[in-house]
């Protein structure tokens, strides 16, 4: 008997686990909810919907590449530059600039952004397109909207979006790939990124950031002027810091630019070129057991980290545009082509 309650227990145990466990999106309430709102909000049939998130499933894999890691390493930034920084990913640019030379020049008459810093974003991203992720979007941001608390409602917009994104290109919702996150394509949009920011920059009536590095270009150039970057103006500088500077004040100002050139002199910090009168944000590249590396990024900085919220990221961004630059000769052919 003893045994018998303890089995029915355990059913009534795993009935009540999350999709885990085997439940599907469509029957518990925060996927009902979500499929009422869609109907709502959006005019889908909520029974669509629901039939959705009924072949949805929990992907595991997507919660273990999400979670912070449970013993976090120290922050390295010679060790982050050197994954996108090696010259096998530099070569690949090049390429990927010869082979899009008058597309990415066509981006930065139009939008301002020079073609080395849209093609540095395609290469940190996703390789120039061949990391652009396997994972079935509807089940792995269905997975993070109902499964993961810490960030539910960022990924209930993104399944929210994706769901519209689909209705809105005449595709079936289960045909996007792309990462564990729910990010598309050659520049690793967000569907509602893809909503607001990408453009046919091809023409052809449709957009395409999958396949299409055309309009994945012309994407990543208007996402960028969207949000504010400045034509001509520069990214960064190094930056001289005096010994006695207290740099604490200055770098928890945030990373937004709002350090005058006469703040940054009053403290002792001189950039080392690009002293373009603008103000600036302090940034330190730690590296455990090294000095600290410190430089000023300026409004065209804080622009690239609209696109990933990490000074790591938009410094490796500039500074693989920089070795593009350095490296790229205009009309010619890269080596061995």
């Amino acid at each position: 008997m003893k045994s018998a309650i303890t089995a029915a227990l355990l059913v009534l145990a795993l009935l009540a686990q999350p999709s885990q466990a085997g439940a599907s999106y469509a029957q518990r309430d925060e996927g009902m909810a979500f499929a009422k709102e869609m109907q709502e909000k959006h005019g889908f049939d909520q029974a669509q919907i629901l039939a959705a998130l009924d072949r949805a499933h929990f992907d595991a894999r997507v919660i273990r590449l999400i979670k912070p890691p449970a013993t976090p390493t120290a922050r390295s930034w010679q060790r982050y530059r050197a994954r996108f920084l090696e010259s096998a990913r530099i070569n690949s640019g090049i390429a990927f600039w010869h082979e899009n030379e008058a597309t990415l020049q066509a981006a930065s008459d139009r939008y301002g952004v020079p073609p080395e810093i849209v093609a540095a974003i395609i290469g940190v991203e996703t390789y120039y397109g061949r990391n652009a992720g396997n994972f079935e979007l509807v089940s792995a941001l269905a997975t993070l909207a109902f499964d993961y608390p810490p960030r539910a409602s960022l990924f209930q917009r993104e399944l929210e979006n994706l769901f519209l994104l689909a209705r809105e290109q005449g595709r079936d919702p289960f045909s996007y790939y792309g990462s564990y996150a729910g990010a598309l394509g050659y520049p690793q949009f967000l569907p509602s990124s893809i909503r607001n920011f990408a453009v046919d920059f091809d023409g052809d009536g449709h957009i395409d950031i999958d396949q299409n590095p055309t309009d994945a270009i012309g994407s990543v150039a208007n996402y960028l002027s969207s949000h504010g970057w400045v034509r001509g103006e520069p990214v960064a500088s190094p930056a001289l810091v005096a010994p006695t500077t207290d740099t604490q004040p200055l770098i928890n100002a945030g990373i937004e630019p709002t350090i005058t050139p006469e703040q940054l002199a009053a403290a002792g910090i001189t950039p080392v070129r690009d002293q373009t009168g603008a103000p600036a944000t302090l940034v330190d590249l730690a590296t455990p057991g090294e000095g600290i590396e410190y430089w000023l990024g300026y409004r065209n900085f804080y622009v690239i980290t609209r696109y990933n919220k990490s000074s790591f990221y938009a410094m490796a961004v500039f500074q693989l545009a920089q070795a593009l630059r350095d490296n790229f000769v205009p009309g010619s052919q890269p080596a061995g082509n």
